[in-house]
């Protein structure tokens, strides 16, 4: 599977500090569809040099390996993107909002824009709309710091959320992945953070924990009622109007056909 098309499938991007070399092949076993190794906020700046050292030196799954790198503008930022161009992985870029600064990232590599500023928000249409840019991520937890609202309120972040789910169907990218859920043993804090995610249009979540790997997979999944009414509408044939008493059109069968990619997606997820 190429870089773009494993970023696009992806329900599940684990985080790693990128300083803990000792967790990078934990990380990559762990089933996770993408590991996130993290140069950024997980790694202080005294450490960032020999955070840097063990990325390049780690002989993991290239194909499936983000790196965070640093933001644009900080000191360690041209060292981290030359590293991860180096590796051929793919880059995720904190504090995205320079739709020229990305262009620049992206044609060395896949990128990931990490929407997480209000200015990033403002611009999510230009920034999912740079070539090279496949899919952006959303950053919840700074975001909310710069607003002044709590992380986990859905409510204060439902706008953000949205204009960027919309951002990207209208710049042709692959619906976003949503943020972090930072009660990592609250698998009920979880389980409705992943619902909210997927009910505004997201199709994957940045997880911060191994355990929150199988139920965010699980949550982003095709349900076995989605499966049957999709089965039905497309076995019912192009001529048929209604299923069950509902209306069927081009749009309806564009879903059901989007639903069983997605279940194929979900049993091949590496292929």
């Amino acid at each position: 599977m190429s870089a773009s098309l494993a970023v696009a499938a992806a329900r599940t991007l684990l985080f790693v500090p990128g300083d803990r070399p000792d967790r990078f092949d934990k990380a990559a076993d762990s089933g996770a569809d993408l590991v996130v190794v993290d140069l950024e906020d997980a790694v202080a700046a005294e450490d960032k040099n020999r955070a840097r050292r063990a990325v390049a030196g780690w002989h993991g799954p290239r194909d499936r390996t983000v790196v965070r790198v640093n933001a644009p503008g900080t000191p360690w930022f041209e060292a981290d993107l030359d590293t991860a161009a180096g590796l051929g992985c793919l880059v995720m870029v904190p504090k995205a909002e320079d739709p020229a600064v990305l262009a620049r990232i992206a044609a060395r590599c896949t990128t990931v824009p990490l929407i997480e500023t209000a200015l990033g928000v403002e611009r999510a249409y230009e920034v999912c709309s740079v070539p090279g840019v496949v899919r952006a991520a959303f950053g919840n937890v700074d975001l909310a710091a710069q607003l002044g609202v709590a992380p986990d309120d859905t409510l204060a972040l439902a706008h953000a959320r949205s204009r960027l789910v919309l951002a990207s169907a209208a710049a042709g990218a692959a619906p976003p992945v949503d943020g972090v859920t930072t009660a990592v043993r609250d698998t009920g804090a979880l389980a409705a953070d992943t619902a909210h995610a997927r009910r505004l249009g997201f199709s994957g979540k940045l997880c911060v924990h191994p355990a929150q790997i199988a139920p965010v997979a699980a949550g982003f999944a095709p349900t076995e009622s989605e499966l049957r009414w999709a089965r039905a509408v497309l076995g019912a044939g192009d001529a048929v109007t209604t299923v069950d008493g509902h209306m069927v059109d081009k749009p309806v069968l564009d879903r059901a056909r989007g639903i069983l990619a997605r279940s194929t997606e979900v049993a091949h997820p590496r292929d």
